[in-house]
């Protein structure tokens, strides 16, 4: 094919390709970085998981309510709520990764 012969509808399709493929290894990219991100946060789920189900977050409970943690200490970790929802927020992104792999890739069509 001579360099006269190309048309227009190939040079759009090739544009369009690329940029495709721009936007999958973005893509990649950051589902990479987040899936690390993911995997590191199990640790801190495991921690906070005992912590809550254990006998600590009763005493630290309790030394909260006696008021005799400072007044300055961040507690959001003491509001039942707060913990409960974080964690069934983990377990549900779980189940949804768990789906997604199954099924091979989401399909919006």
């Amino acid at each position: 094919m001579e360099k006269t012969q190309v048309s227009a509808e190939i040079i759009g399709r090739v544009s369009r390709m690329e940029a495709a493929l721009v936007r999958l290894n973005d893509a990649i990219a950051t589902v990479e970085g987040a899936l690390d991100t993911y995997e590191q946060m199990w640790d801190d789920y495991r921690a906070l998981d005992s912590y809550y189900s254990g006998k600590a977050w009763w005493e630290d409970l309790e030394a909260d309510n006696q008021g005799l943690l400072p007044e300055d200490l961040p507690r959001g970790v003491l509001s039942e709520d707060a913990l409960y929802d974080a964690l069934g927020d983990a377990e549900v992104l779980r189940q949804r990764l768990q789906e997604i792999a199954q099924s091979g890739y989401s399909s919006k069509n």
